[in-house]
């Protein structure tokens, strides 16, 4: 079950705390660590395929991110998954972040099969994680942070997965 959009961006109001950037005061740097690697090993059993990481980014509120290769999914397009510092947040999307308008564009041009969607879902419920919609981390950020010079139009993107 998909949470709502008002409940997200309560949330992502919730999480936000100026004094904080990178990470949240209660940040757990080694849990964060094997939860993503909970993921990592999740997502390789599920498409029989190695995944790509990185992870522990420095200077940025996103932890890391997860690729499924084109090869192991149905319509040959990746997809890549992020992870954030902040409250388990994660955002799932096709190619990469921005490549598409979301992942319901990227099902309509043919590019994200929807059992594959629906399979790193569930991992990602499972796991724990919030799954926060790219359409909606594209929105403008209205937050009380003051985001980093270099970020001209900040939207909540920039804020739990931007760099700092």
């Amino acid at each position: 079950m998909t949470e709502s959009e008002t409940d997200l961006l309560a949330l992502l109001r919730r999480l936000d705390d100026p004094e904080w950037l990178e990470w949240p005061r209660d940040y757990r740097r080694r849990e964060t660590a094997v939860l993503f690697g909970g993921l990592v090993a999740r997502l390789e059993g599920d498409f029989s395929a190695r995944c790509l990481t990185e992870q522990d980014t420095q200077d940025s509120s996103e932890y890391g991110r997860v690729v499924v290769p084109a090869e192991a999914t149905v319509c040959g397009t990746r997809i890549v998954v992020c992870v954030s510092k902040f409250g388990s947040l994660a955002l799932l999307c096709a190619d990469n972040p921005g490549a598409f308008l979301g992942t319901e564009e990227a099902r309509a041009e043919g590019e994200l099969d929807t059992a594959d969607l629906e399979q790193v879902h569930r991992a990602l419920v499972d796991l724990g994680y919030r799954v926060v919609p790219e359409e909606l981390l594209e929105r403008d950020y209205d937050g009380p942070s003051r985001l980093p010079w270099h970020v001209q139009h900040p939207s909540w993107w920039d804020r739990y997965f931007g760099i700092f």
